[in-house]
């Protein structure tokens, strides 16, 4: 069932489509996925495509409070049964996203879709309290601030100056890699490996962290490609 769920960034946060089936079996398959991605999931605010599945205020409510205790924020119930629209309706719970009318100036990833890999695009610094989650790859096109984040379940690239936190393979995916013109972030993890930047010695230069032989490391990015 896990492998079943379908997990999106969106413009306000994180889009959760639950497939068809026994909900007995879909609800506790769904709540260990966030267990089991605590990190990731920690703070977000989440939207549940629900589609036909019927479910009554109690249920949502009862899923509503197992999420709270996770510090996630259900916020959006989406459904095309009139009996769970009442429900989500009659706990406060939003029936539809928000669409946006566009700025340069917002907080809005951008969703595209290479080889089956999914990524945001982010063309802005992100500044203090700017928070980006994500569960694919995630590449800025600006600076990473001191007092923002980026936690990605997948590669996290920064077209600039990393120096806020950034958590790449943050399911527990070991082979993520966190690439940046100048890498020097507050904190730096990757799955379950941590750094901290050590002083700037010398001019910034490219580099990219992963993780290799258990340890986690920066080297220098390079082009690696035969000409």
């Amino acid at each position: 069932m896990k492998a079943s769920l379908s997990i999106k960034g969106i413009q306000d946060g994180l889009l959760v489509s639950i497939p068809e089936g026994n909900w007995d079996e879909a609800r506790p398959a769904f709540l260990e996925l966030i267990d089991e991605q605590t990190d990731f999931f920690r703070g977000a605010r989440l939207a549940l495509q629900l589609e036909q599945r019927t479910l009554g205020a109690a249920e949502l409510g009862s899923l509503r409070d197992a999420l709270s205790e996770r510090e996630v924020n259900l916020w959006a119930v989406l459904s095309t049964s009139e009996v769970t629209k009442t429900a989500a309706a009659d706990l406060g719970l939003a029936q539809y996203l928000t669409k946006s009318t566009s700025g340069a100036d917002e907080d809005v990833p951008f969703e595209t879709v290479l080889y089956g890999d999914e990524a945001v695009l982010i063309e802005k610094t992100l500044r203090s309290g700017n928070s980006i989650r994500h569960p694919g790859h995630v590449v800025i096109l600006g600076d990473i601030n001191p007092g923002a984040e980026v936690i990605a379940g997948g590669n996290v690239m920064v077209w600039g100056r990393l120096r806020g936190m950034v958590h790449a393979g943050a399911a527990g995916d070991e082979s993520s890699k966190v690439y940046a013109l100048d890498l020097s972030p507050t904190q730096l993890r990757i799955a379950g490996q941590i750094a901290v930047s050590p002083s700037r010695r010398g001019r910034p230069k490219p580099e990219v962290a992963q993780i290799r032989e258990g340890q986690l490391v920066a080297e220098e990015w390079q082009n690696k490609r035969r000409r």
